[in-house]
């Protein structure tokens, strides 16, 4: 994955627009927090293959630290704290977020099939 250029993340959002497509979004802080604190709340989302049409699709921030925005007819989906990317040799588009440790919080993949189990 490389870091996030924020022309180039627009670009590959733009080309999923008004086409049906699958998204994986996930966000953890999993064992992360426990680990460190045994007092932490942990928390997660996971939607996998969810199957949506989006009509526009943003990316905003700064300083490493992004939010993608997909709006769909009847609401928004979105992950933040975005900040690499990658369009693998399926032609998905693989968006994540790393702290500073490297370990995962969130991610947020785009792609024309569905995602394999």
């Amino acid at each position: 994955m490389e870091q996030i250029h924020i022309d180039k993340v627009q670009t590959e959002l733009n080309r999923f627009l008004n086409k049906e497509v699958y998204v994986h979004l996930e966000t953890t802080n999993g064992a992360y927090a426990s680990h460190f604190d045994d007092k932490a709340y942990n928390v997660g989302a996971f939607i996998r293959n969810a199957k949506v049409t989006y009509q526009h699709a943003k990316i905003v921030g700064i300083n490493g630290a992004y939010r993608v925005g997909l709006k769909m007819d009847i609401g928004w989906v979105y992950a933040e704290g975005i900040n690499q990317y990658e369009v693998d040799n399926q032609n998905r588009l693989l968006m994540a977020g790393h702290d500073r440790e490297g370990r995962l919080m969130v991610t947020l993949e785009i792609s024309e099939t569905p995602f394999s189990y």
